[in-house]
This record gives structure tokens, C-alpha cells and sequence, in this order.
């Protein structure tokens, strides 16, 4: 069974993830439901002949060592693949996410039109979080592309793997990967602070080494986009803290407090109208007020600041999940479910809607 040819298949099919498993059929997710494909079962000659054939026996060496391996592949159509390959009760195992071939534009994510501005900023940190498969890289993507076809730039990105393929327009883009072009993130983020960036983009702030380095980075003048495996703004910048060792955490929240200038926290949900996804946000922007929470370790405040300050453009969750409601994107069940307060939420829905009945 030949890998490229289930490859082709998910991207004729329409799906996001592809997954492999020893006496199981592929198995594609599309739109959030994983779908059992009428294709042969695979086997561990199958398997490893599929991660030989992406990665060589060098790497597969490697793979076979440390029992994980992150890479990206492409096939003949030019489509691009994440891909981890791993072991699962003694068996090769792979995971691959279909990667857009080309980068979306910034209207067509259906983000806030605020998200688009942060691409302005001259210098700081803007994080963008959410859970796996939230869309994190798609946005980031987007970001740096919005500033590719404006400014006049040098970006570097690292990342683990990468995943859009860039393409220089006015600024000049690098594109480091992890394990291939630099060892680590940490490693990397280092010696990019020597090749003349304006812009950093880090693929993911994961541990206590490279959250440090990216916040020098934003310290030291640049413009630098990470992300971070977690919810909500408050959570994010108590991740980050917790990173440190206590008695760093006073400077550390100093530090974070003067390079912050945005959290763009994302959930993605089934669209209603047609087939696809589209993100609802939270948006922190470190205003005064913000910045004076951070450092005075008075984060609980902050969700209070995010619910008064709706005309700077920040937003928390539950609104935008009722906003794309409300324009028909999502269906009421899912609203419900994925709020921060589905009982609060029903009621904001239930009382709105004979208005939007109206309307319509």
C-alpha cells in the first residue's frame, strides 16, 4: 500500500487528519468526524515501509531510537503534510494533518478584524493559543502572510515542523525546522537574534529555554508570534509564569508585562452553512490596565477587563461564539456545549433570538 496514494485520496476526500494504525483501514477526519475508508487494512510491513519512504533510513534510525519523529512530507499534487510517526503498543503508528496549499487570506478565517492590526505592531509578543487542531498554525500563517504582501521585511520563522511553505513576496522569509536546520528552538531563537530579523515567528513556546529566549527576543526590539497549548488569556500568562522557577517569577512577570501585546486565543467549530471550520475567538489586548495586572500577579482581573473594553476590540469566547450564532455559522447545540458557561449562554441565545427572528 502505497502512502501517496492514501495521501491523494484525503485531499480528493476533503480531510483534515489522516491516521494509520497496524490492522486497521486509514482513517480520515473530515469536519471533525473520523470517517473508516474502504481501503485495505495495513500492516507493520505497510508502516514502515510508509515512514521509510518519507524520511529515509538515516532518520528512521532516529525515529526507531527515540520512538516519536515530527517531519513534514509532500506529494506530487504539491500538498504538504505534518506528520508524526510513532509507536503504539509495538506498532508503527502515523498521524498526519493536511496542510492547505496556500496560505488563507486573513477575511477568509472570519477572524476580528482586530487580529489583522496586530500584523502592525512594530516590536513585542503576540500569542496565539488554543487547544491541538485549533487552527494556531493557519492563523499564524496568515499573519505573516498579511505582513509578506504589505512591509518590507526580514522574517524568520522556526518551527517543528514547518508546515505552510512561505513564499517571499516583499519581505524576505526564512524558514528554520526543528531537528533539520537547527536542533532545537532554544538553539535557534538564539542564533536568529544574529541574523537581522525584524520578525520572529516561534512554531510553539514549549518549555522554560525557548518561552525565555522568545521573550528576549520581543524584549530586544523585535516583533515575535508564538503560540501556546492553552485556552484562555488569563491561563496563557499563568502558563508562561509557572514556567519559571519561583524566584524568577516576579522578574518574569516584569518582563512579560512590558513585551506583551496580544493573546488571540481560538476554538474551531463546524460551520452550519457550508462544509469547513471557523474559529471563535478571545482577544486580549495588553492595555495599561492589562499590563499593571500581569505585574502585580492580579491575572484573575483580567477576564473583567477583556467583558469593559469590547470597543478596543478585545472579546471574550462566549461572545464570539454567540456572534457566529447569531450570523448563521454554527448551530445552537454546539454554542451551547463549547461556551464557558453553556447555562449563561442558553439564555443569551434563548433571549436574542426571537429579535433575530424578526429580523429574518
Amino acid at each position: 500500500m502505497e502512502i501517496k496514494e492514501i495521501l491523494e485520496q484525503a485531499i480528493e476526500f476533503g480531510a483534515s487528519d489522516v491516521h494509520i494504525n497496524v490492522g486497521l483501514p486509514p482513517v480520515f477526519r473530515r469536519n471533525t468526524d473520523l470517517i473508516d475508508m474502504d481501503l485495505p487494512e495495513v500492516t507493520d510491513e505497510d508502516a514502515e515501509q510508509m515512514v521509510l519512504s518519507m524520511i529515509g533510513s538515516d532518520r528512521f534510525k532516529k525515529f526507531t531510537e527515540g520512538r516519536d519523529y515530527d517531519f513534514s512530507t509532500i506529494i506530487e499534487s504539491g500538498h504538504r503534510f505534518r506528520v508524526n510517526a510513532h509507536y503504539q503498543r509495538e506498532t508503527i503508528a502515523i498521524s498526519f494533518r493536511v496542510i492547505p496549499n496556500y496560505i488563507p487570506d486573513m477575511s477568509e478565517l472570519h477572524l476580528p478584524a482586530i487580529v489583522k492590526e496586530l500584523t502592525d505592531l512594530p516590536r513585542g509578543l503576540v500569542l496565539v493559543t488554543g487547544h491541538t487542531g485549533s487552527g494556531k498554525s493557519t492563523t499564524l500563517a496568515s499573519m505573516v502572510g498579511t505582513i509578506n504582501a504589505k512591509y518590507r521585511k526580514r522574517i524568520i520563522t522556526l518551527e517543528d515542523p514547518v508546515e505552510y511553505a512561505l513564499e517571499n513576496n516583499l519581505s524576505m522569509i526564512e524558514q528554520r525546522e526543528v531537528g533539520a536546520d537547527c536542533p532545537t528552538f532554544a538553539s535557534g531563537l538564539r542564533h536568529a537574534l544574529r541574523q537581522d530579523p525584524d520578525i520572529v515567528m516561534v512554531g510553539e513556546m514549549r518549555d522554560l529555554e525557548t518561552t525565555s529566549s522568545t521573550i528576549t527576543a520581543a524584549e530586544t526590539g523585535h516583533l515575535v508570534f508564538s503560540t501556546l497549548h492553552t485556552i484562555n488569556a488569563p491561563q496563557t500568562i499563568e502558563r508562561i509564569i509557572d514556567i519559571y522557577p519561583g524566584e524568577q517569577q516576579n522578574q518574569i512577570r516584569a518582563m512579560l508585562s512590558n513585551t506583551l501585546q496580544a493573546v488571540v486565543s481560538q476554538t474551531l467549530f463546524s460551520r452550519i452553512d457550508v462544509p469547513g471550520m471557523v474559529p471563535c475567538t478571545e482577544i486580549l489586548l495588553c492595555t495599561s490596565a492589562v499590563r499593571n495586572c500581569i505585574r502585580e500577579n492580579r491575572i484573575y482581573e483580567i477576564p473583567n477587563i477583556i467583558e469593559t473594553s469590547r470597543r478596543m476590540g478585545m472579546q471574550n469566547m462566549d461572545k464570539s461564539i454567540a456572534d457566529m450564532y447569531f450570523n448563521g455559522y454554527i448551530d445552537r447545540e454546539q454554542a451551547i456545549t463549547k461556551s464557558t458557561n453553556p447555562a449563561k449562554m442558553d439564555k443569551i441565545l434563548t433571549a436574542q433570538e426571537p429579535e433575530l427572528a424578526q429580523k429574518a
